[in-house]
């Protein structure tokens, strides 16, 4: 009895997160926030804490509000699994919410919620205080964050005694059909799932997290409160629908503006001749198993930031960016050195730039990664990358396999880069590391070609009939056609 008690007030804690994430999609917009979800080991109770009323976003001081309180009695080894973006059709759409379980891929991290004794679950969170929630975590926490993989995190013997910030980076990307998505969302759950079978194979309590940087929804949210709607309350309300979602984009235009910074600019002489700018810049080295990672971007970008530039040079063919640093991971002396060269391409008949090599050089050791196969662009073009990795879809890869660049890890997001031909102080037009071709399109080429095909064959057998040239008069004697003809 009771057993079966617990195992039905399981069932109903998951379903009840479900549809609390489905009833705060007619109330709130999507275009603004992400989902948060909170959950513990199983032998790890937090109090109880009241989530909030249906419709309310929350927003970065209530949300560390609640992270104090379930750090306070839980677990200071915490597991953040931090999506690129996500959005509460994620759930509705691919969670079978509306009892498609054959459809769900979140069963791993159902299963997690169901065996957890407690668990918090924010439908509605400002994605600007989603995206804070590192910075939240380090300060309570008292620790630097750590970003990890399955396959690290097994080689990693966690202490219940001492806190740690264990951050797991997954991907999420829509394309021309939303079954990549779904293939995308099921994988995550797949890394999910390993992570928490590795944390349960060592026995430590931890709390995990689950949430994103950004909504992945952000133009479709006006769409979906349409179709849930009806009839005449919706015609009441689209055109406050409309301005609300004008005033919603001028705000978030305006807070961009105030975000953005002046890109890195070497000059030679009066000229400009190299620019470089990210949204983020950071650098990991593996120590005694673990992966220590320090962020770049303060003492490189920023108002009132004027990075060390010495050693840096440029010419017609070749250029090079160095950017120095000091006490970065215990080395005092730290440089990012970004190589490029240019020359003519007799195939293509045009000049183009390649990033030769990106070069951590400190204390005398230099790791050095080869980036020339994959980032290069047209001479008079910029190249631009949302995400320039040697871990994960790697552009760079180290130059040996005994080269010491195989120790570290480099990240660089909103990735753009230009030296050769800069005027004015500007990016050139950009040249996209997303290639043309994309699913959607390769699927409309093909399909337009079974159609072409099908067109052709239907003329082809049209032209192909032949009318009788011999017609049957009424009125004189009948046609006889022998059999001969």
């Amino acid at each position: 009895m009771a057993a079966g008690a617990l195992q039905r007030r399981r069932i109903t804690a998951a379903v009840a997160v479900f549809l609390a994430l489905l009833n705060v999609l007619k109330l709130a917009s999507c275009d603004e926030q992400v989902p948060l979800l909170l959950w513990t080991s199983r032998s790890i109770s937090l109090p109880a804490q009241a989530p909030p009323t249906a419709g309310h976003i929350v927003g970065q001081q209530q949300l560390a509000s609640y992270l104090e309180k379930a750090l306070d009695v839980g677990p200071h080894n915490v597991v953040l699994f931090l999506q690129d973006k996500m959005s509460i059709e994620d759930f509705t759409m691919y969670g079978g919410a509306f009892g498609n379980k054959q459809d769900n891929v979140f069963p791993n991290l159902e299963g997690a919620l169901m065996s957890s004794s407690s668990s918090l679950v924010l439908p509605a969170v400002s994605w600007p205080a989603s995206n804070a929630v590192i910075g939240q975590l380090q300060d309570q926490l008292d620790t630097s964050p750590l970003y990890m993989d399955p396959e690290t995190l097994s080689q990693l013997r966690l202490n219940a005694s001492s806190p740690a910030l264990l951050v797991f980076r997954l991907p999420y990307g829509i394309g021309a059909d939303l079954l990549s998505a779904k293939e995308i969302l099921s994988g995550n759950d797949e890394v999910i799932g390993q992570v928490l079978n590795i944390m349960k194979s060592q026995s430590v309590p931890y709390t995990a997290i689950y949430t994103a940087l950004r909504p992945s929804r952000e133009a479709a949210s006006l769409s979906v409160e349409a179709g849930l709607g009806g009839g005449r309350s919706l015609l009441q309300v689209r055109g406050g629908h409309k301005e609300s979602g004008r005033e919603r984009e001028k705000q978030l235009r305006t807070q961009e503006r105030a975000e953005t910074y002046p890109p890195v600019e070497f000059k030679e002489g009066e000229n400009s001749c190299i620019l470089l700018w990210a949204k983020s810049l950071s650098v990991s080295i593996l120590r005694s198993g673990r992966w220590e990672e320090h962020d770049l971007t303060p003492s490189t970008f920023g108002e009132g930031v004027t990075p060390n530039l010495d050693g840096s040079s440029c010419d017609k063919t070749k250029a090079s960016l160095v950017l120095n640093y000091k006490n970065v991971l215990n080395h005092r002396s730290f440089k990012l050195i970004f190589a490029l060269s240019q020359r003519n391409y007799k195939v293509s008949a045009r000049r183009w730039f390649t990033l030769d090599a990106v070069e951590l050089e400190y204390d005398g050791t230099k790791a050095t990664f080869n980036g020339s196969r994959n980032i290069y662009a047209p001479a008079e073009y910029s190249y631009r990358c949302e995400s320039v990795t040697n871990f994960q879809w790697p552009l760079l890869v180290p130059r040996t396999s005994k080269d010491p660049a195989n120790q570290w890890r480099v990240s660089f997001e909103d990735f753009q880069i230009q030296g050769f031909n800069v005027s004015g102080g500007e990016f050139s037009y950009a040249s996209d590391c997303a290639g043309f071709f994309s699913p959607g399109i390769w699927m409309g080429l093909i399909t337009s070609l079974l159609m072409v095909l099908v067109l052709t064959y239907g003329l082809h057998m049209i032209m192909q009939l032949r009318t009788m040239d011999r017609f049957d008069d009424p009125k004189g004697p009948a046609i006889s056609v022998p059999q001969t003809e």
